[in-house]
């Protein structure tokens, strides 16, 4: 079995997949990069390609399945299957570059925990009994990475190039899955990804919002494991 990469989205570290990493090292090694060297999405993927095995699994969720899609425009070869997670394979739209121009200025301006707690995370998750902590953990997550980390995943999300085509051409086992009550990345975002994958299979999480992974940890882990055990073969 080919190791797993496991992509966090913005600001996130390997705490967002905690439960995952939990149920799967015991089946397979785990490996959760850190997205923070560059502020380009070509220069994130191919930090991650350059220490990742020379075949391996590859999940992201939000920013992580943009770098995600970059590493398969640039490495197809080594990819064995791919799960793309509450993510978007569209170029940045005009509108949300110039809010993230507006948020770089107050995050330069020392106000990085307002922008994650009034602009940011109380879009991500659907209403449940965990949701304070979940946001307490984002928060944390958040303030570890600090401001430049935000400022060059700001740009790189708001440069990035469209990788609808990339998609149209894998061939490859593929999971596309998201949160029924996802607002930054909706539902009609992943049935587009689902229809550009050949072959992809498409898991909706119900009661869940941007980060199902916490929010839902066990729907979410058994659609992975489906994925990396079940579906296809891994292409070794």
């Amino acid at each position: 079995m080919t190791p797993l990469v496991l992509l966090p989205g913005m600001m996130c570290d390997a705490r967002l997949f905690g439960p995952q990493i939990a149920a799967l090292s015991g089946r397979i090694e785990v490996m959760v990069p850190t997205l923070t060297a560059h502020d380009t999405m070509a220069g994130l993927a191919k930090d991650v390609l350059a220490t990742a095995p020379p075949k391996f699994a590859l999940a992201g969720l939000s920013m992580g399945g943009i770098v995600a899609m970059e590493m398969l425009a640039q490495a197809p070869e080594r990819i064995s299957r791919l799960a793309l997670m509450d993510t978007n394979p569209k170029a940045e739209a005009p509108e949300v570059q110039d809010r993230r121009l507006l948020h770089m200025v107050a995050v330069e301006g020392g106000q990085l925990d307002r922008i994650m707690q009034e602009e940011m995370k109380p879009n991500y998750l659907a209403d449940g009994p965990n949701r304070a902590a979940i946001l307490d953990l984002c928060m944390d997550m958040a303030r570890k990475l600090g401001p430049e980390a935000f400022i060059r995943q700001s740009l790189a999300l708001r440069d990035r190039e469209d990788r609808q085509e990339v998609l149209r051409q894998a061939d490859l086992p593929a999971l596309v899955l998201c949160g029924r009550h996802d607002r930054l990345c909706p539902v009609h975002r992943h049935t587009l990804m689902h229809d550009l994958l050949k072959g992809s299979e498409l898991f909706i999480i119900e009661d869940a919002g941007h980060l199902p992974t916490l929010e839902r940890p066990a729907e979410t882990t058994a659609a992975l494991v489906r994925w990396l055990f079940e579906i296809g073969d891994d292409r070794v």
